[in-house]
């Protein structure tokens, strides 16, 4: 499958309210990021950052520094499209997180619902690499996945579930898990679906 092609089409041609996930409200992720010592000074990654609200929050909380990487380019042009001159200090990356190389470091990295899909092993050690180099010292990610009885797909697409403690141990010894939420998040239409969102902080 051509995964960018899949989700280019899926973000060109459904609005907001057609997508499972959407979310008005990013609220746990803000809280964790702030509980973790989020402040405007501090540097963010958001994967798969799609038409999320997660940018706008950030924004809003007045941080300069925030980069929104997603696979799919028709996401972000139309994420770029509802910021407007907001969004200009964004820095908008289209790629797959799992091939992206960059040489700089964050303070945060924010997933909510890439980690899930990459149920091939390889696709997971690589995004655990990029994930570690990103990391500075301390750093703290925030990742979210459908819980352990979240769905088995999403957008026609297999998944993984994960328990905070089973995420961690995917992660390894060099993250330290700091907390973690249960969430039950409605879809547009109504239907519940069971995330788990989990804090880590990298070790030195």
């Amino acid at each position: 499958m051509d995964k960018q092609l899949h989700w280019n089409t899926i973000y060109s041609q459904k609005s907001e309210d057609d997508l499972s996930w959407h979310q008005d409200d990013p609220s746990i992720s803000l809280e964790l990021m702030k509980g973790a010592g989020l402040t405007p000074q501090s540097s963010v990654i958001d994967i798969g950052a799609g038409t999320s609200r997660v940018v706008d929050r950030l924004l809003a909380f007045g941080l300069r520094d925030i980069t929104a990487l997603d696979l799919s380019r028709s996401a972000l042009v139309k994420a770029q499209g509802r910021l407007g001159e907001r969004g200009e200090i964004v820095r908008w990356i289209a790629a797959d997180v799992t091939r992206w190389e960059t040489s700089r470091t964050f303070d945060f990295w924010h997933d909510r619902a890439v980690f899930h899909f990459l149920v091939d092993p390889v696709d997971r050690e690589s995004y655990l690499k990029r994930l570690s180099r990103s990391l500075g010292t301390e750093g703290h990610a925030v990742i979210a996945t459908f819980a352990l009885d979240g769905p088995e797909k999403c957008s026609g697409l297999d998944v993984r579930r994960y328990s905070p403690e089973s995420l961690s141990d995917e992660l390894g010894s060099s993250f330290d898990l700091v907390t973690h939420r249960f969430h039950i998040h409605h879809t547009p239409w109504g239907r519940p679906q069971s995330f788990q969102y989990s804090l880590f902080r990298k070790q030195e």
